[in-house]
């Protein structure tokens, strides 16, 4: 499969928002040629009989069960605040 062309290299550039010389436009070109190619030899696979699949492998969630724990107390939450006051870490004002 021969190099896209000039305009849709352009094109592809600027939807990227590329700002490309004329060396990396030969050099990109012939990249994105040779992937093109490749997609191409994939297509030519017999896929018939073949499922679609998101994933190689079946995919299961692994989380552990939604136990309820006890959180910190107050004191173990506050334990390294630089600053706090009635149960409540101190922070610098940042809305006038």
């Amino acid at each position: 499969m021969s190099p896209p062309n000039d305009l849709k290299l352009d094109h592809i550039a600027n939807l990227a928002r590329l700002s490309l010389t004329a060396e990396e436009k030969e050099r990109f070109g012939r990249q994105l040629g040779d992937v093109l190619a490749y997609v191409a030899l994939l297509n030519e696979v017999d896929i018939a009989g073949v499922e679609p699949t998101a994933h190689a492998f079946p995919v299961v969630n692994v989380w552990a069960e939604d136990v309820p724990e006890a959180g910190l107390s107050p004191e173990e939450a506050l334990r390294n605040a630089p600053q706090a006051r009635d149960n409540m870490f101190v922070v610098p004002k940042v809305v006038e």
